[in-house]
């Protein structure tokens, strides 16, 4: 039998999954228990999102996703060099998949289009705004955190972390953790930036001298500064092992997709 103090106690919850903006879906989501009612709502949301991603994502080809901080402007040497680093990924054959937004977002999808390659994002809808940067072919703008992470994973066979805060961090550890379990393929993670990484990369040092992580797992960060060896690890680790060569294919549209061309 429930205690009725901790009932009491419970602080109420704000807003409804039937009437709550897409800006706050994740808010209300995460808020705890709700109605029956209001918990299929959001189901049928979340059921959405994914829908939206698969219709716009499903024929963008191969991706490298590209993470980093939505604040660095042009001009600013890790801008530069994930405009640099989107120009390579796609020379190299590659679609250029970022959050979508802007700062390295918008620096590695720059550097796709510099070369005429392709460009797609996942953008997610906050109580801010956070518009779409100008340089996608494609682009899903999405209202749940957990479905936007799991496309930009979903499509991708490699991903480079560039600089970038907390946000950043939870990308990074998401894909080291999605392939150190075997949920996904071992894909190469490469980071960008020795130097504002270096304490993050004594940490992992750390964390296998003290047995929470096999020393193994340390061969799945490739950590670098040069573009050049970013895109030599890229071809190695990702499109030899998994057989990857450039093809024309024909797209079947069952659900209104539509290909970058």
């Amino acid at each position: 039998m429930a205690d009725p103090a901790l009932a009491r106690e419970r602080p109420p919850t704000t807003g409804s999954s039937v009437t709550a903006p897409a800006q706050r879906a994740d808010e209300i989501f995460l808020e705890g228990p709700r109605s029956r009612f209001d918990e299929l709502i959001t189901l049928f949301r979340v059921l959405l999102d994914f829908l939206r991603g698969f219709r716009v994502l499903h024929f963008v080809g191969p991706c490298v996703t590209v993470f980093g901080s939505a604040r660095l402007k042009e001009g600013h040497a890790s801008y530069e060099l994930a405009r640099k680093m989107g120009a390579a990924i796609a020379q190299l054959g590659f679609t250029v998949m970022t959050g979508g937004g802007p700062g390295i977002m918008e620096a590695a999808n720059r550097g796709a289009k510099d070369v005429n390659g392709r460009s797609v994002g996942c953008n997610i809808e906050l109580e801010f705004e956070q518009q779409p940067n100008a340089f996608l072919d494609r682009c899903v703008t999405l209202h749940y955190f957990f479905v936007r992470k799991t496309l930009l994973v979903k499509y991708s066979y490699a991903f480079v972390v560039m600089q970038g805060g907390a946000g950043t961090l939870d990308e990074l550890f998401e894909a080291i953790t999605l392939i150190q379990t075997g949920k996904i393929k071992n894909f190469p993670v490469v980071v960008m930036g020795t130097d504002y990484w270096r304490d993050l990369l004594r940490m992992f040092e750390k964390m296998a001298g003290e047995g929470m992580i096999d020393r193994s797992d340390l061969d799945l960060i490739f950590a670098t500064d040069s573009v050049e060896e970013a895109i030599a690890h890229i071809r190695e680790k990702a499109i030899t092992p998994f057989g990857l060569k450039l093809v024309v294919r024909r797209n079947l549209p069952w659900l209104g997709e539509r290909a970058l061309g």
